[in-house]
């Protein structure tokens, strides 16, 4: 499997990325990084680099994104998605592999 985007996530990444005048060269890049009060935090962030050898590539509704090796093996099956109320808004991980996860949803455990 691998990490999927939501046609509303990706709409959601679309403006960002037209708002910020990004060019096509830039990709969405999803990935864990250490920390967090359950021990792995989420990370999203726009990149001009892609290597083969460590990451792997995929489309979802127009949206290039990509995920490093050693994160996909702790994002396997997720799914990110946009979320919006009146109190909050922004993206949220539905992740497989956590066995835990903080109440703000920002961070997990595997």
């Amino acid at each position: 499997m691998a990490v999927k985007l939501t046609e509303r996530a990706a709409e959601e990444v679309k403006r960002f990325q037209k708002e910020h005048n990004f060019g096509d060269d830039m990709v969405l890049r999803i990935g864990i990084a250490a920390g967090g009060c359950s021990g792995f935090s989420y990370t999203l962030n726009f990149d001009d680099s892609f290597d083969d050898k460590v990451d792997t590539k995929y489309d979802h509704h127009g949206v290039a994104v990509v995920v490093d090796k050693k994160s996909a093996l702790y994002l396997d099956g997720t799914t990110v998605d946009w979320y919006e109320s009146l109190e909050k808004q922004g993206f949220t991980f539905e992740n497989p592999n956590a066995v835990k996860s903080c109440g703000c949803g920002s961070s997990f455990q595997a």
